[in-house]
């Protein structure tokens, strides 16, 4: 009786093993490579499946559908025989309608996409000279990005994106570069600074000239002024009772200002003034000036 009641629970128990065994569960994002006895049966998607247990069917591969990214370095040489270095990223994933391509046809597809990428690297950086290397690498990097996903499209691989991240000029040629850059930005300083300086040079004399010329039109008004005065002053003195001479208006006039003269002179605080010796000094003074106005 105990055997007869022990084998349900044995077959139930092996059922259950066998049900466990089948099911399998295939992550989002990812899909799973079925083989049975060795040969591609299915691609399973993701969520529970089930297979054929005892080995039948198993798990070949569980291949990711998620972006993915490859980095790599490539060293090559420009036109103008300049060595640099190229960080390259690559973003690439495998292409839902052909994973077993993906899958069975490379071994190692990272290296493969490397492999690709170095090659057209290698034969585009060298038609371009290290400053145009610089203006076009995010052209370079779709043309190479162009290149290599027609290439990898045959093995179920697409090329989303690829970047130049940097580029590395050898350590000379860049200490150079940065040492022209610096010279060059030297001189426009230096240039700048020369072109400032003749700015003040060429303000300063033409608020100096501007400065003289108004200093002579100054004394030229004052001394107008002057000879209109002395006009007027002679006029009135013709026109007064008084009968006075041409000469002898001319000489009070002079006189008057000679005395004007050497009142301004004492006013400025000079101590000292040089008088005639005599009386008869004021007189010599202004014969003099009547005669230098006569020789004129």
């Amino acid at each position: 009786m105990l055997l007869v009641t022990l084998i349900p629970m044995f077959i139930v128990l092996v059922f259950i093993i066998v049900l466990l065994s089948s099911l399998y569960v295939v992550k989002q994002q990812s899909v799973a490579i079925v083989e049975r006895f060795g040969r591609y049966q299915r691609t399973a998607a993701s969520g529970i499946n089930i297979r054929l247990p005892f080995g039948i069917d198993r798990i070949a591969a569980r291949v990711q559908l998620r972006l993915l990214q490859s980095e790599i370095v490539v060293e090559t040489k420009t036109k103008d025989n300049v060595f640099v270095t190229l960080n390259v990223a690559t973003q690439y994933r495998v292409n839902e309608q052909n994973v077993t391509d993906a899958y069975y046809k490379l071994m190692k597809p990272e290296s493969q996409i490397k492999s690709y990428i170095e090659d057209a690297l290698r034969s585009s950086v060298p038609k371009l000279t290290l400053d145009e290397l610089f203006e076009k690498k995010d052209e370079i990097a779709l043309e190479v990005q162009h290149q290599v996903a027609e290439e990898m499209s045959t093995y179920g691989y697409i090329i989303v994106k690829t970047l130049i991240t940097k580029v590395e000029p050898d350590a000379e040629v860049k200490q150079s570069m940065n040492e022209i850059n610096a010279a060059q930005r030297k001189r426009v300083a230096a240039q700048e600074l020369a072109e400032a300086d003749k700015i003040k040079i060429v303000t300063a004399a033409e608020a100096e000239a501007e400065k003289d010329r108004l200093h002579g039109v100054g004394i030229a008004q004052q001394r107008k002024a002057i000879v209109d005065g002395l006009a007027e002053s002679i006029k009135e003195l013709k026109d007064s009772n008084v009968s006075l001479s041409e000469e002898q208006i001319m000489s009070i006039l002079l006189t008057n200002q000679y005395l004007d003269t050497l009142n301004t002179f004492a006013s400025k605080g000079n101590n000292t003034l040089f008088l005639p010796s005599h009386p008869e000094g004021v007189e010599d003074i202004r014969t003099q000036i009547l005669s230098a106005l006569k020789a004129k």
